[in-house]
């Protein structure tokens, strides 16, 4: 079993790409634009490839993934429904994304500055996710 430096990075990096999906499960059904609906379910599926990529990480770890927890992912859709509200705009809803996008990019980036092991699975997964949100982050520059 990894020690718990390497769990707690492995953890931070799960729980921002459930993030994302939880985020764009929160709103997808609000966007009016096809094109835009196809670029979140892409972004989605990245999420969850790298969701994936963890959980078989975490198995070779000997250890399970620590999920969101339940008033995170509530919390969430409150936020999403309140802010659109009133206009269920692609505009907003784009804004919304990049925001959260930023926040993980902040988590993910405090999170490695952290993190001072050589575990080279678990620092290529970082590395790819940051590349995720960073591309998802300019494909959504188009919509706002």
């Amino acid at each position: 079993m990894k020690d718990n430096k390497n769990i707690d990075f492995l953890n931070s990096i799960y729980q921002i790409a459930e993030m994302g999906v939880v985020g764009i499960n929160d709103v997808i059904d609000k966007v009016s634009q096809s094109e835009f609906r196809t670029f979140l379910e892409s972004q989605k599926k990245e999420y969850d490839e790298i969701l994936n990529e963890c959980e078989v990480i975490f198995t070779s770890y000997g250890a399970k993934e620590k999920e969101i927890g339940n008033l995170t992912k509530l919390n969430s859709k409150i936020m999403s429904e309140m802010k659109l509200m009133k206009k269920h705009e692609d505009s907003i809803i784009a804004k919304m994304m990049a925001e959260g996008t930023t926040k993980g990019i902040e988590k993910l980036e405090s999170a490695q500055n952290s993190y001072n092991e050589n575990d080279e699975e678990a620092s290529k997964l970082a590395s790819k996710l940051m590349d995720t949100l960073k591309n998802n982050i300019e494909g959504l520059k188009k919509y706002l």
